[in-house]
């Protein structure tokens, strides 16, 4: 005789207690959890069915006594229920980035961005390194591990620009006219020397002729140390190239930083972008 929906439906609640019951009593025996998760399906599939079709008690018998798969090292029948249902996938935690310590000296933020670059890649190469801001004529001298050694103002190349001309080392600075006066930008390997009037200074692209110096002050109508002492970065641009920097800085920072080293002077752009300008730089925020 068919059975009716009010006692199917009584039925299949009957049937999923049964489905559950053995799981927990075969997961107990067996300690296993793949068991569990196979009953209990095997249960829902049978309950869902016999809202359509009819079953026989012989059945209930045959969920109840099916054989599980065996796993000694698996939890308890009760936890194990618990745990498959909310088992989830940890979140994944991103290591904190590392950032260079300007000791509460104030930046622009690109020189933030490029600097902390520089710390996070590791692409100083564990040496120390210089920081070139053009847009607010500022040099920034760290150490090998991003802490700041020093700042300064700086004097830089007349003309806006982040290129040099060709084989302008070979020059005569007389030959150079205002509209090629650009500081580079880039990325330069540096260390100290000396230029060819005897004097020290920290080479930062021998072949460009460009270097990092005290500032020069044999012509006074450029009125170089008082355009320093300003303010304002505008009249910041003087030079043929060169990067000017007070004497008592680069006595003090400057060349103890690169004193039997090398070390690396990042030149920020000021016409391209920071990914033009350094091969592998990224935004580390």
């Amino acid at each position: 005789m068919p059975i009716r929906h009010e006692q199917a439906y009584g039925t299949n609640r009957r049937m999923m207690g049964l489905c559950l019951l053995a799981a927990l009593r075969c997961t107990k025996r067996s300690g296993s959890l793949r068991s569990l998760a196979a009953i209990i399906t095997k249960g829902l599939c049978l309950g869902l069915g016999l809202l359509a079709v009819s079953f026989t008690p012989h059945q209930v018998a045959a969920a109840d006594n099916a054989a599980p798969l065996s796993n000694p090292n698996s939890l308890p029948a009760h936890e194990g229920a618990v745990a498959l249902l909310t088992t989830q996938t940890p979140p994944v935690v991103a290591p904190h980035p590392k950032r260079a310590n300007f000791e509460r000296e104030p930046k622009s933020r690109n020189t933030q961005r490029v600097t902390d670059w520089v710390v996070d890649s590791g692409d100083n190469g564990d040496m120390p390194f210089v920081i070139v801001d053009k847009m607010d004529a500022k040099v920034f001298v760290f150490d090998a591990d991003g802490r700041l050694r020093g700042a300064a103002p700086a004097l830089l190349g007349l003309a806006r620009g982040d290129d040099s001309i060709p084989d302008i080392g070979n020059q005569k600075l007389s030959d150079i006219r205002p509209e090629e006066r650009t500081t580079p930008a880039g990325r330069f390997v540096a260390s100290l020397g000396y230029n060819f009037s005897g004097k020290d200074i920290l080479w930062v692209d021998y072949d460009l002729a460009l270097s990092l110096h005290r500032v020069i002050t044999s012509n006074p109508t450029e009125r170089r140390l008082q355009r320093l002492a300003t303010p304002s970065p505008r009249d910041n641009r003087i030079s043929y190239g060169c990067i000017n920097v007070p004497a008592e800085f680069y006595n003090n920072v400057v060349s103890p930083a690169f004193t039997g080293t090398y070390g690396i002077v990042y030149v920020l752009p000021e016409t391209r972008s920071n990914s033009e300008t350094f091969a592998s730089y990224y935004d580390v925020e």
